[in-house]
């Protein structure tokens, strides 16, 4: 139950804030995606579910409360938070630049998929810029979300 309402708090805060304060600062005339740093964050300090659902729940929550068309979003971050998922297993010596690199590739990578299938369905508005804008923001957010997801954690209880 605790996992449900960090993810939930944590999806809405994001929300209000990339639609309230992001959407006035601006990085060369690109947006952060929020949605993308916590996708990413979430499956490299979780694994490839918690990454999967974390995309899936935050995708259709920005679908739904932005004018786009629902499920583009929730598809690339659940495609995306299950890939970057996979690919921590593969992290032999984490640093502190590993989150950093993993965003911004991430970032790049989902929001040129999202790109792909916003294009074919005949709309195209991409933000390329947004994977370097979710890079800096990454030494700010994964702290704070790394210490949120270590105390919703249940903790193993000794019976005798």
């Amino acid at each position: 139950m605790r996992r449900v309402l960090l993810l939930s708090a944590v999806i809405l805060t994001a929300l209000i804030l990339q639609t309230t304060v992001f959407s006035e600062v601006n990085l060369l005339g690109a947006k952060p995606e929020l949605m993308y740093l916590l996708t990413i964050c979430f499956a490299v300090l979780e694994g490839p579910a918690s990454g999967a659902i974390t995309g899936f729940a935050g995708g259709m929550a920005q679908d739904f409360l932005l004018d786009a068309p629902k499920g583009i979003t929730a598809l690339t971050l659940t495609l995306l938070g299950y890939a970057v998922g996979m690919a921590r297993q593969y992290i032999v010596s984490p640093s502190p630049v590993t989150p950093v690199v993993l965003v911004g590739a991430g970032t790049f990578a989902g929001v040129v998929f999202y790109g792909i299938v916003s294009f074919l369905l005949g709309q195209l508005d991409v933000g390329w810029l947004s994977a370097i804008y979710n890079a800096i923001l990454t030494p700010l957010v994964y702290p704070l979300l790394r210490r949120a997801a270590e105390g919703s954690r249940s903790r193993r209880v000794a019976r005798w």
